[in-house]
């Protein structure tokens, strides 16, 4: 099976042939799909260093978004640096044309979602120290609380920023940081709403945008529900007792396997659209400036 003009793909990897490309698509951007079932068309790229942030983890080739995403994303540090919350540092945006990940992710396919460690810097980190950056985690997951020594208000107030942005869909945190933001005394309590908890964001905080004006493909996600989720919404993760979960683990259900859904139509015909030089070779050269940095 090929695709994108003669790539030859081997069978793992045609699974999910958007990890195959290393550039994005000529022409205006788009955002096709769902968050979970998409792909992203004339993605713009974060650069790697701006006011009051530095891209992490860049060797994976995840710093494509769409262009309302871009600029989130440099006005957010730009405001955070104003506010002396830090310098940010940008994980995972999307690949050069979005798509489904073959792990790791199962959203970040439209380019409107972006992973932003809840580490933040005084100073921005070295070339040579960059790669090596390590995320402090928030919440001890054995213990289900906050780590107090690294938690501050910084990081809440970081938060409260980026949910209050229009743009911003839905933010999505560890359900202990979540209990952290609803402890806190807020003026203004309207934001919460977008902050929902999910498993696994306990160093970061993933953001979510709206679907951009312009992108008529692009699938909105419904509301969260009314309220600041502050509740017996947020008391329905904490954990279980022991005698709880043994009882609902005693008759086990087989799950049927899911089938992936198929990309929309927008987006299998983008497998095969051409790329953008300026930004191949771009790629190409930072890509060779890490690998130097790393020897």
């Amino acid at each position: 099976m090929c695709f994108g003009g003669g790539l030859g793909l081997s069978t793992e990897a045609a699974a999910t042939p958007w990890e195959q490309f290393r550039a994005p698509t000529a022409g205006s951007p788009q955002s096709i799909g769902s968050y979970s079932n998409g792909c992203l068309a004339g993605a713009k790229v974060l650069p790697e260093q701006g006011e009051g942030y530095q891209r992490v983890r860049s060797e994976r080739g995840r710093f494509y978004g769409h262009e309302s995403m871009i600029t989130f994303l440099e006005q957010l540090s730009a405001k955070a640096k104003k506010l002396q919350l830090g310098n940010l540092l940008v994980s995972d945006i999307a690949m050069p044309r979005g798509g489904r990940f073959r792990s790791g992710h199962a959203s970040h396919q439209t380019g409107l979602d972006a992973d932003i460690w809840l580490t933040t810097l005084e100073q921005p980190a070295s070339q040579q120290a960059l790669p090596e950056l390590q995320p402090l985690p928030m919440v001890d997951l054995k213990a289900y609380r906050i780590i107090k020594d690294n938690w501050s208000a910084s990081q809440a107030n970081l938060i409260q920023l980026a949910a209050s942005d229009a743009n911003v869909a839905r933010i999505f945190v560890h359900p202990v940081i979540k209990e952290q933001l609803c402890d806190a005394q807020w003026t203004d309590r309207s934001w919460l709403r977008k902050v929902r908890p999910w498993w696994g964001h306990y160093y970061h905080f993933h953001v979510r945008l709206h679907c951009p004006q312009g992108s008529q493909q692009c699938k909105e996600q419904l509301p969260p529900p009314p309220g600041d989720g502050c509740g017996a919404e947020l008391l329905s993760w904490q954990p279980k007792p022991a005698a709880e979960k043994k009882t609902a683990s005693a008759k086990p259900v087989k799950k049927r396997p899911v089938l992936k859904p198929l990309p929309p139509a927008g987006c299998m015909a983008m497998l095969n659209a051409p790329a953008q030089d300026a930004d191949r070779d771009k790629y190409a050269k930072e890509q060779r400036a890490l690998r130097e940095q790393s020897q």
